[in-house]
């Protein structure tokens, strides 16, 4: 059995509930057992009787009970492979206390699943400091690259997480287009919702224009910076954030995400140019989760966008303004 403890709730703690305190501290200590603490009392924040669904303050003292052993083993700090450690940091392109913002590559899936045993939550262990892990806030598909914000504390999490959810963030994305958007610059307006769709001999989940009650609004902005013949450089600013939105929007204004052949099929397939899906996260702007200031963050265009961007001449530092009444 453990003694008596006493922890002062930190910084990026303020707003947890007691019970998820208690199982970010000590992941060893059952859910029933510590329920039973608390209705006894032996439990106590600043020094009353708290139930598990407190709201805990910075700088609260929680006493903590002789726990059993099992349950007193504080969460092992995470561990990463020493190359990924090294891989992880050479994507960092701005980091301070609070954020970490990464150019993803194209391939590399967000997070684990089925088949999936490298992955970029993972890596973000190699990131730990004071048994303290970077989070992630949003996501991009496995196939997309580009900038995405992770937070370094609980507090900066939350906040950047409910500025995605609300829709506070500008986000910007690059993408190749076959054939030029017309009009040149526009708004879709095209609700959307999940289909199962008949692939050869099964059925495969797909994202659909739709208007039943299942549909869901899907709104982006788009400008045309650039075009050669075949293809396009386009702009993309999806106002709503649904599964897959930029991609179907593409190809029902006739225009598919170059090596999109889930939603263009073989239109979306250029000759002489990479057959991966050509879509980037170039910037978002966003005020900052812990200071309130506006600020922009842009990653460098990478992997076979890079490319391509080359073999077509196109500005790979063009700048993007998008008009106000669109914002």
């Amino acid at each position: 059995m453990s003694g008596v403890q006493t922890k002062t709730v930190t910084a990026d703690e303020a707003g947890m509930r007691v019970d998820r305190w208690f199982r970010s501290h000590f992941p060893g200590l059952r859910h029933s057992a510590l329920e039973k603490l608390l209705r006894k009392g032996q439990i106590r924040v600043a020094g009353g009787r708290v139930k598990a669904n407190r709201r805990l303050e910075p700088g609260e003292e929680v006493r903590i009970p002789p726990l059993p052993d099992e349950a007193a083993e504080t969460k092992p700090a995470p561990r990463a492979n020493p190359e990924d450690a090294k891989a992880i940091r050479k994507l960092i392109i701005y980091e301070d206390d609070a954020i970490i913002a990464l150019n993803k590559p194209f391939g590399l899936a967000v997070q684990g699943g089925a088949g999936t045993v490298r992955h970029l939550d993972g890596m973000l262990a190699a990131l730990a400091k004071g048994g303290e892990r970077p989070r992630l806030v949003h996501r991009l598909d496995k196939d997309t690259g580009g900038l995405m914000l992770v937070a370094k504390t609980r507090q900066a999490a939350q906040r950047l997480a409910d500025m995605f959810k609300g829709r506070d963030i500008e986000k910007t994305y690059w993408a190749l287009t076959a054939g030029s958007p017309r009009p040149r610059e526009g708004t879709i307006d095209m609700p959307i919702a999940k289909r199962m769709t008949r692939i050869g001999d099964g059925d495969q989940e797909r994202v659909a224009p739709a208007d039943g009650e299942d549909a869901k609004k899907a709104i982006s902005h788009y400008q045309t910076l650039d075009d050669a013949g075949r293809v396009a450089f386009v702009a993309m600013q999806p106002v709503t954030g649904r599964t897959h939105q930029l991609r179907v929007h593409a190809a029902a204004i006739g225009c598919p995400i170059v090596g999109d052949g889930k939603y263009g099929g073989g239109a979306a397939r250029i000759e002489g140019v990479s057959p991966k899906l050509h879509l980037f996260c170039r910037s978002l702007t966003f005020r900052h989760p812990k200071t309130s200031r506006m600020m922009t963050l842009a990653a460098p265009l990478s992997g076979h966008m890079f490319e391509t961007w080359k073999f077509f001449s196109f500005d790979a530092d063009a700048k993007c303004e998008w008009p106000e009444e669109l914002m």
